[in-house]
């Protein structure tokens, strides 16, 4: 892994603004998340951003997350029993978390990329796939969601429709308001092409 020095002009403002989009108030709440679905053995971050992403850095944390929305013998990621110190052993881990994520149905638009937790590149992005995940995890509504269900928003769900064959023909039938409407169309008043229109008062 390169070190990288600090970043100036263009790629400091873009960098700044990346920045921005992370949001301290929700921290808070995926931390009380986390602690509650893992287990208060998983400790607390300092508080800010860096905090967070050294809290999560090594893929454990992450992975024993999403391993608790699973039932008990279907768990998708091994957790290893000590933590993993070498570089690419702990980005092999964030990597794991991320495939049983988007197997749980977290959309590829909501991941986040191993280096935007490791390297701390985009810690906004690490939120928005934390926050999916929640949001799956209480609209599965399978009993393994642990926490406050009003953390999260519910995604929404499909409300398929039954129509008998009969309902279908009637439809074929009835011309969609979006076709515009001829009632109350007439011709009275026209007069032929060219001829001026007669107006009498």
């Amino acid at each position: 892994m390169a070190n990288k020095g600090p970043s100036y002009g263009m790629s400091r403002e873009v960098q700044s603004k990346i920045e921005k989009k992370y949001d301290e108030d929700l921290e808070e709440r995926l931390v009380e998340w986390i602690v509650m679905q893992c287990g208060p053995d998983v400790g607390r971050p300092d508080r800010g951003r860096l905090g967070f992403q050294v809290w999560l850095k090594n893929g454990v944390i992450l992975s024993k997350l999403v391993n608790s929305l699973y039932p008990d013998g279907s768990k998708p990621v091994k957790v290893p029993e000590n933590p993993p110190s070498m570089v690419f052993k702990q980005m092999e881990q964030v990597a794991q978390f991320l495939k049983a994520a988007e197997d749980y149905g977290v959309t590829k638009t909501d991941m986040f990329q191993t280096v935007d937790l490791f390297e701390g590149k985009d810690m906004a992005a690490v939120q928005r796939t934390l926050m999916a995940l929640g949001s799956l995890a209480v609209t599965k509504n399978d009993g393994h969601y642990r926490g406050d269900p009003n953390w999260f928003m519910k995604k929404a769900q499909e409300h398929k429709r039954e129509f008998t064959e009969s309902q279908l023909q009637e439809g074929k039938h009835v011309i969609g308001l979006q076709m515009g409407s001829n009632r109350g169309a007439s011709q009275a008043g026209m007069t032929g092409y060219g001829r001026p229109r007669q107006i009498i008062s």
